[in-house]
């Protein structure tokens, strides 16, 4: 019989412990900027009812991305796809008792059935960062320039990425006025624009005839083509600057270059695709030529909270995925040095087994990481693994040293070795503890 295979599940990927550090060093940024701009944690359960999702967030979702099963109560579920719903759920639950502007966030986890590739997977985590209660464009404001805080703290410089937006007021005006199409129509063009950047241009463009129809395909490419040459909200067409969501644009451009945010562009043809967005929608996208891709995005979606029987709630939010930050940090090589935990490896002599478990509590008391070699091998076993772990310190402990209660201790990077009380490990390990972390303020993960 064949054994069974060490591959994860498609779309899916182990985090092992050097994994594990990068996603923590995320995690712990992400959690640093929430709560600097007043954001407060929640979460929710990682199954919801299908019809959850078929309410606003879009057939394709629901029907080709979930997973979903008939449970044992003949009821149909899902796992969580996205947060959006399950958050709007929550505000409308407790509506009249949250106070205003709510302000949360989460990091969760997630699944979508879809084709795996470079910087998508069937699971992921992200960032979920949403307020509700305001419906002026200083929501929208915040939210964007949180996610500008997020990419600066990880020391991204402006250059390397772009925040483009638009507001799907426009989008629908644009569909029906300028395009001329009906309800259906503007519904697969909003779609095909969706995904414009991720398909053959032929293929946009064989798509968008068969949308327009043979009729209308000539002058509807025409407009499409104009559509694409807007660089700014001044290039509209004259019939779509009267709408008063340009204006709304042009004053969230102006309030973002107010808080320092000069890399934005106004993009006529972004659209997001999630089905329930009102207003204004954003995507980051890096511009660096080996990731040029939009790294994440969100909008405003006003109407949500109200499928839920209740009075709707305004709300604008945002979700960074861990996966697509992951590639930008590796693209533009701005992924930290980041070492283990542990602090110390306690190398074992024969017959001082007992006096190093002592020595291990003592340290552990008094906050010092400290992993003990319980295998009874040689030392010189001990201290290979010790060196492949990457521990900044290696003690020695023997019958002699506990006699002594003075340690031959080594620091590995420089290979500095010298003899330390209990009292002066304590402290060396803190200095040089304290020495990483003003070098490196993520050298202590926040989990």
């Amino acid at each position: 019989m064949a054994g069974l295979s060490t591959e994860p599940y498609k779309g899916t990927r182990d985090f092992y412990p050097d994994d594990m550090r990068v996603r923590e060093y995320v995690f712990s940024t992400w959690r640093q900027i929430m709560h600097r701009y007043g954001y407060e944690a929640y979460d929710a359960p990682l199954l919801e009812p299908v019809e959850v999702y078929a309410a606003k967030s879009g057939q394709e979702l629901v029907n080709d991305q979930t997973y979903q099963f008939i449970d044992r109560g003949e009821r149909r579920v899902a796992i969580r796809p996205e947060m959006t719903p399950s958050v709007s759920r929550m505000i409308a639950a407790r509506r009249q008792e949250l106070a205003y502007p709510a302000r949360w966030y989460s990091i969760a986890q997630y699944m979508r059935y879809e084709r795996p590739q470079r910087g998508r997977e069937r699971e992921f985590w992200q960032l979920n960062l949403d307020i509700f209660g305001v419906n002026t464009i200083a929501a929208d404001a915040e939210v964007i320039t949180i996610g500008d805080a997020i990419l600066r703290e990880f020391g991204a410089k402006p250059e390397m990425y772009t925040i483009r937006i638009n507001n799907r007021r426009i989008i629908e005006q644009v569909m029906r006025d300028y395009l001329e199409l009906d309800t259906v129509q503007s519904q697969l063009m909003i779609k095909l624009f969706d995904r414009k950047g991720k398909i053959p241009h032929e293929a946009f463009r064989d798509q968008a005839i068969e949308i327009f129809g043979d009729a209308n395909a000539q002058v509807g490419l025409q407009r499409i083509a104009s559509l694409l040459a807007v660089k700014s909200v001044d290039d509209l067409p004259e019939q779509l600057r009267e709408n008063e969501e340009v204006a709304h644009v042009a004053h969230l451009l102006e309030q973002l270059r107010a808080a320092d945010i000069t890399n934005t562009v106004f993009d006529i043809t972004l659209m997001r695709g999630l089905d329930y967005y009102t207003g204004t929608v954003f995507e980051f996208f890096d511009t660096h030529p080996d990731n040029n891709r939009a790294l994440f995005g969100g909008g405003r979606y006003d109407g949500l909270v109200g499928v839920f029987g209740v009075d709707s709630v305004e709300a604008v939010g945002m979700a960074p995925g861990y996966t697509m930050i992951e590639l930008f940090l590796r693209t533009h090589k701005l992924l930290p040095e980041l070492g283990p935990h542990t602090d110390a490896y306690i190398v074992v002599f024969a017959g001082a087994e007992a006096g190093a478990a002592a020595l291990a509590r003592r340290l552990r008391g008094e906050k010092i990481n400290v992993e003990l070699d319980i295998t009874g091998r040689k030392v010189d076993k001990q201290l290979k693994a010790a060196v492949k772990k990457r521990v900044p310190y290696i003690i020695f402990v023997g019958d002699e040293e506990l006699s002594s209660e003075v340690y031959p201790m080594k620091h590995v990077a420089s290979g500095v070795e010298d003899k330390y009380s209990f009292e002066r490990i304590v402290t060396t390990v803190r200095d040089y503890r304290r020495k990483q972390k003003s070098s490196d303020d993520d050298a202590e993960f926040e989990i």
